[in-house]
């Protein structure tokens, strides 16, 4: 397995162990599990496994070839029992050990097609864990954070498969309980690509981007000891490569020693040598496939067993591309663990030199290295310390033992090279982000009024989290007070931005260490015929040319730019008017024989040749100056340009034999000199072949050193698409040239990385590798301005919106810090007021308010060193800050401070800010009065400059002022005409989310004063304009009002659904799952209001998305409400199978949380379901006896208890089983006593005496009836009790005449349910009772005395109650 770990130590993607795990800081947030990091499911363990944090490399793909062809074999094997089976043939012999077979016969392709096509699944399983640097254990915490996200993003995978597609990768499915991405690649450049970032450590950062929200970001402790470890089975991506290059047919490979002897031997057939690179070109279905040596360009078939894929991707494409037309030449050798070396060596045999530029030595002399000495080259340029002679030094007669390496960490590359390569376009550059950093951090506070309240970026979202608040007061990156106090009198050079140098104008300006300033000769050039034989005309290009060493000013001579056509000639109409000049000076030169003057003409006049594609011309003007060159090591740059360009037209024209014998010298003058500027773009090709060469022989270092050459070139050139590929490889090479206790690496190629991806729109891969940058401090190289502005930038581009004050990422809080502290150490005051009100800013849109505070605060502390409008400018925004954190008596004392400084001076709009802030800050301190004053002269101000927008805003903050205060009428006055002074001005932005504020306090002002069409305009009116900027945060607080405009204050339920689905889509735009949840809950129940086949159809929906959100995000509660809405909905639409299903999924939800009072209320409410529909109503019994009771009883729950028997008892009356009604009344009556609830105890009482009368038992029926009489007060207290007195009497009645058969008792029942009635003064019921008592004799007059049956009849319950 391949792990790898994204982090915040810069190169954490490559990085060596000992610099990765660093902890910047301890985690304020997140919960640690108690394991290490093999607590995590997915963390390496294995042999077979390899963690990218513990050891960086470059990215290897291929397993063994040998393993494949074991697992090939097993496949056959498979295929060849399947086979026999199939055909019956028992019998047939089958191989008893496929491995074994393998060994000793050449396997056949298409068995390892078949293994790597169906042998293996075509997908790639990628885990993560997100772990604490400072514990090494997994955060448990933000591990369910993360997997709540991809639960979230499993409904909506579009932004994953965009982040994979940039990875090149294809996701299959995201599996977020197991923590892991299911990918699958289509071509080898797929893999190679992937393989790549995740060996480069994009792949965590990515996800880290995608999985986190602005919390953590916002939590720069927590932020900094987090890191995402992502793994990926090596063996597993290996195949699927091994897959598609064998589909693919031509590739690489190298022959196996110990192989290919036996299969040559008596055969016909490519003649091998070990370790030969082999160009695989067809893969037939034999056991031989046709390939041609790279070594002698020879073609034929070579046994499959004698090959083994060369297992990089990246050497795969580099050798496919970049070809030759000649094999590889054999000078360059292997190398072993001897790294590049520098200083001096002793010779270990005598030597004379064959040739001027061979140095002379003898045994046991010194010799001092020019430059570097690259283990496998056949030369180094020596200089003998004994004669002081330079010269080319063969490399097999000296020891290098006495050499000493590089300095620790460079590897590869001299201290002097690095700070060019890490320089960025100007356009890309330190002074392009420190703009871009002070116009973010630039407001217009001191000219525009502010809304009351209103802060159109600012998001104000729930209430942040402590650690979040904890890491917005950390000022400990901010200097003292006393240290920004001491400054007042540092000088102003000091304190000027650390990015405020002026950036070079071209690619190469930054790319080329600058010359000192020196003045270059000019020559003119006349061509007059005259002139042309002249010997004195020629006389000072002769002298200038003819220096035997070299001097600044030949520069322009030998760079790849030809300035010296315009810096060193001039006067000539077209080149070749130049060329007849030249050719004319070398001729001079000849006569006089002035040799360092031919040679430097012969190399321009073949630089030119090579400008017009005359390469043969070009190649006799190189030869004849290498051929009268007898002393050139005076001019090193020239011998090199000489020999590279010389080379590069052997290589172009297939002259195998001159290139081969020039090559070894020429490769020394190439690699070995650092620091050396380019001749000519045709170096590339040279460097091509050098690095075809070093990765044939397995030359590491030269590798590298090749490597970043050709970066450094094709930079130059300005070739960006070209150079990617190199810069990734050799970011990769970095760390495998050092050893495991290195803490730095040779170079950091992220800056121009990231620069490459920004180009190439790759934003999540630019911000992964940005972020992943470590500033290294060396001059002239990125700083963390240059990052913070660059992630700014990318940020942005992911979010898919313009870099603006109104857009701050929190992705960016943490390295916007880290460039707050880079410049308190570098003293530049303007840059760090700079980055506070920029840190002032995102914290207030991200809803800190105390840390925007406290970064305007320091703003405020450091503009007062840098001038008076910046100062006063910071104040207004602390003091704006102040107010939005509901603030006003501090805000209100820098207003009053402000308004003192302006006394006297003529500053109209600044002092009508003031005035508009002052009069916010008064009214929250209750000085309604004032605060009507301050914005009456905020708003003369603004007339008197005639700032229309000024004036609408203080008129709005008028009406709201009114509006707070009961004003309604007034209200909508000056509302109405800020309204009229916005539709006058020109729309913008800005301009028209500041209208929708006005329209929302004139929307409530028209509700207040009951004008409900005028109110609903004005909130139809905001929306429009929200939709019209995509102002999404707008939309939503208005649609908010809109739906509860439409419910409550005009109700509309057509209008009300209609509103709450465009909720449902602003939840989905901000990514807010537990909005889009509850939104979609009130959607379920408006559609069901409607009561339609149809909108039953729409709620269910509802319901289920709901339910699936819930449940995503573990909101256990909310999923059961969702199950039991669901299967509601189910009953309704009469889909009777399902309705149950969903209740006791409802319910186990509840059960299975331990949730029992919440399984309760579920149970009842299932019950209630049946109990008030019109089908199955006898299916709520088991809901209430069978599970709600027994919850009742165990919580002890009485008065559920009570409310469920109630119910039990009025089913089993409905339902006709008054048997069972009598049990549970009975059980009713009983709780009721015990609750002690006289209203209950009277309920229980009363529907006892119903059960009782349907059973015929009418003496216990009026028993129960007097005992809820029993239960009222004597006295009639309103006329509900009487009414009811009324009823029960009559019922008594009825039931005494009719039932039992007593007259006179239901005469006396009658008189008092008439009392009842006449104090009711209900004159239709007394003509009832009148009726009533007609058809009794003798009732209204019956003999005193007389007592009627119920003197005799017993009294159980109404002992002690009313005495009939």
């Amino acid at each position: 397995m391949l792990c790898h770990a994204a982090g915040r130590d810069g190169m954490s993607g490559v990085q060596p162990a000992a610099s990765f795990g660093t902890s910047y800081g301890d985690p304020s947030g997140g919960e640690h599990s108690a394991g290490g990091p093999s607590s995590s499911p997915h963390h390496p363990s294995s042999p077979g496994e390899e963690c990218d944090s513990c050891c960086r490399r470059s990215p290897v793909l291929l397993p063994c070839w040998d393993r494949l062809q074991r697992t090939a074999a097993e496949r056959r094997g498979k295929w060849w029992r399947e086979k026999t089976m199939a055909s019956g043939k028992a019998g047939a012999l089958e191989p008893s050990n496929p491995a074994t077979e393998a060994a000793e016969s050449s396997p056949d392709p298409s068995s390892v097609l078949l293994a790597v096509g169906e042998g293996f699944p075509p997908e790639v399983s990628l885990f993560f864990s997100i772990e604490s640097r400072s514990s090494q254990c997994l955060n448990s915490q933000l591990q369910e954070a993360a997997r709540k996200k991809l639960w979230a993003l499993e409904s909506d995978d579009r932004d994953v498969c965009a982040l994979f597609k940039e990875l090149s990768a294809r996701l299959v499915c995201m599996q977020a309980q197991e923590d892991r991405f299911l990918l699958t690649f289509k071509t080898l450049e797929e893999v190679w690509k992937f393989s790549t970032y995740l060996t480069l450590g994009y792949v965590g950062s990515c996800l880290e981007q995608l999985l986190f929200d602005q919390e953590y970001w916002l939590n720069c402790a927590l932020m900094e000891d987090t890191e995402i470890r992502v793994t990926v089975d090596e063996d597993h991506l290996a195949t699927i490569y091994m897959g598609l290059l064998l589909q693919e047919g031509n590739f690489f490979s190298r022959a196996v020693p110990g192989v290919w002897q036996l299969e040559q031997e008596g055969e016909e057939g490519l003649q091998l040598c070990k370790n030969e690179l082999i160009h695989v070109k067809n893969v037939g279905e034999e056991s031989k496939w046709e390939g041609t040596s790279l070594l002698t360009g020879q073609r034929g078939l070579v046994p499959v067993t004698a090959l083994e894929p060369i297992p990089h991707p990246f050497y795969q494409w580099f050798l496919k591309n970049y070809a030759v037309s000649f094999g590889i030449s054999q000078e360059i050798g292997g190398t072993t663990s001897q790294p590049i070396v520098k200083g001096r060596c002793t010779a270990t045999e005598d030597h004379r030199g064959a040739a001027w530029d061979e140095l002379s030595f003898s045994k046991g002399d010194s010799i001092e290295v020019i430059g570097f000495l690259i283990p496998g080259l056949p030369w180094f340029v020596g200089k003998s310390l004994s004669s002081g002679t330079i010269g080319f030094v063969p490399t097999r007669y000296i020891n290098p033992e006495a050499c000493e390496p590089l300095e620790k960490g460079l590897a590869f590359l001299s201290e002097e090279e690095k700070s060019p390569l890490q320089r960025v376009p100007c356009n890309g550059g330190e002074q392009h982000f420190a703009t871009l950093l002070g116009d973010l951090a630039h407001t217009d506070i001191t000219s525009v009024y502010r809304l009351d309240g209103f802060e159109p970026t600012a998001m104000f979202p729930k209430v942040p989290s402590e650690a979040v608040l904890r890491g917005c007061k950390d000022t400990q990156l901010l200097q003292s007070w006393e240290e920004i106090n001491g400054l007042a009198t540092t000088s102003t050079s000091e304190l000027s931005s650390p990015g405020s140098e002026s950036a070079p104008a071209t690619l190469e300006d930054v790319l080329l260490e600058k010359l000192d300033d020196f003045d270059d000769p000019k020559f003119f050039i006349d061509l007059n015929a005259g002139h042309m034989e002249d010997a004195d005309v020629f006389n000072p290009i002769l002298t200038f040319l003819n220096q035997d060493s070299y001097v600044p000013s030949f520069q322009s001579l030998y760079d790849t730019s030809f300035s010296f056509l315009n810096s060193t000639f001039y006067g000539f109409s077209d080149e070749d008017e130049l060329v007849l000049y030249l050719e004319t000076s070398r001729n001079w030169a000849k006569r006089t024989h002035s040799v360092w003057a031919h040679v430097r003409l012969c190399f321009l006049l073949g630089k030119l040749c090579i400008r017009k594609v005359k390469f043969s011309q070009a190649r006799v003007y190189f030869e004849e100056a290498m051929s009268i060159l007898d002393r050139g090591f005076g001019d090193l740059p020239l011998l090199a340009a000489l020999h590279v360009n010389l080379a590069s037209i052997y290589l172009k024209q297939n002259m195998k034999h001159k290139f081969s014998s020039l090559l070894g010298k020429t490769v020394a003058l190439l690699v070995c000199l650092p620091g050396r500027s380019f001749s000519s773009e045709n170096e590339l090709e040279v460097m091509m072949y050098v690095l075809r060469e070093a990765i044939a022989v397995g030359n590491a270092p030269l590798e590298a050193r090749v490597c970043f050459l050709i970066v450094k070139l094709f930079l130059q050139l300005g070739k960006n698409d070209e150079v990617l590929p190199f810069t990734e490889h050799l970011q990769c090479l970095t760390t495998t040239l050092l050893s495991p206790d290195t803490s730095s690496v040779p170079l950091d190629a992220t800056p121009i990385l990231s620069y490459l991806y920004d180009k190439k729109y790759l934003p999540n891969i630019a911000l992964a590798s940005a972020r992943l940058f470590v500033p290294s401090g060396i001059k002239g190289a990125p700083t963390p301005i240059w990052r913070a502005g660059f992630i700014l930038q990318n940020t942005s581009k992911l979010l898919g919106s313009q870099l603006e004050r109104s857009s701050i990422p929190a992705l960016a809080c943490f390295y916007l810090k880290q460039a707050l502290h880079f410049s308190c150490e570098s003293r530049a005051v303007p840059m760090q007021r700079t980055l506070c009100a920029i840190l002032s800013r995102m914290y207030l849109q991200h809803g800190v308010l105390d840390g925007a505070v406290c970064y305007a605060a320091t703003a405020v502390t450091l503009s007062r060193l840098t001038g008076e409008e910046e100062a006063f400018e910071s104040s207004l925004s602390l003091g704006w800050m102040y107010l939005l954190n509901r603030q006003p008596g501090p805000a209100a004392d820098i207003m009053w401070q402000l308004l003192r400084s302006l006394h006297g001076t003529d500053s109209v709009t600044q002092g009508g800010a003031v005035h508009n802030l002052l009069a916010i800050a008064l009214k929250g301190e209750g000085q309604v009065q004032k605060a009507a004053e301050h914005y009456l002269r905020a708003l003369h101000k603004a007339k008197e400059t005639g700032n229309k927008r000024n004036q609408a805003i203080a008129l709005a903050n008028l009406g709201q002022l009114s509006l707070s205060h009961g004003a309604s009428q007034l209200s909508e006055l000056y509302l109405l005409q800020s309204a009229q002074l916005y539709a006058e001005l020109q729309g913008s932005e800005d301009l028209e989310m500041e209208l929708v504020r006005v329209l929302l306090w004139l929307a409530q002002a028209m509700v207040n004063r009951q004008r409900m069409e005028d109110g609903k305009l004005c909130y139809e009116l905001a929306l429009v304009f929200a939709l019209k900027w995509h102002n999404v945060r707008s939309q939503l607080h208005i649609t908010e009002s809109l739906c509860h405009f439409y419910s409550k204050v005009s109700p509309n339920l057509q209008a009300c659904i209609t509103y709450h689905e465009h909720w449902v889509s602003l939840a989905q735009q901000l990514q807010d799952r537990e909005m889009e949840g509850n939104v979609r809950q009130s959607l379920s129940q408006l559609y069901q209001a409607l009561g339609t086949s149809e909108a039953l159809r729409r709620s269910l929906d509802c319901t289920k998305q709901s339910l699936r959100i819930f449940i995503d995000l573990e909101e256990s509660v909310k999923a059961a409400e969702a199950w039991l809405q669901a299967g509601r909905l189910y009953y309704l639409m009469q889909e009777d199978e399902l309705v149950e299903m969903y209740f006791q999924a409802a319910i186990q939800t509840a059960l299975k949380s331990q949730n029992f009072s919440l399984a309760m209320d579920l149970y009842e409410k299932a019950g209630d379901t049946f109990f008030n529909g019109s089908r199955n109503r006898d299916r709520a019994v088991e809901f209430y006896r069978g599970g709600a009771v027994p919850l009742a009883r165990k919580l002890k729950a009485s008065k559920t208890e009570l409310r469920l028997f109630n119910k039990l008892a009025e089913l089993q009356i409905g339902l006709q089983g008054y048997e069972k009604a009598l049990e549970f009344a009975t059980l009713a009556a009983r709780l009721s006593i015990r609750v002690g609830d006289q209203l209950q105890e009277l309920v229980a009482f009363h529907r006892l005496a119903t059960v009782y009368y349907f059973l015929h038992m009418y003496e216990m029926a009026e028993d129960c009836y007097l005992k809820t009489l029993a239960l009222r007060p004597p006295l009639l207290q309103c006329s509900g009790e009487a009414l009811y007195y009324s009823k029960v009497y009559c019922h008594l009645g009825n039931l005494t005449l009719h039932k039992l058969k007593d007259e006179q008792d239901a005469a006396a029942y009658f008189l008092l349910a008439l009392a009842a009635a006449t104090e009711l003064g209900d004159q239709e019921l007394q003509g009832l009772i009148h009726a009533k008592l007609g058809d009794i004799p003798d009732a209204l007059r019956g003999p005193e005395g007389t007592p009627g049956c119920a003197t005799y009849r017993p009294r159980w319950l109404s002992e002690g109650g009313h005495v009939v």
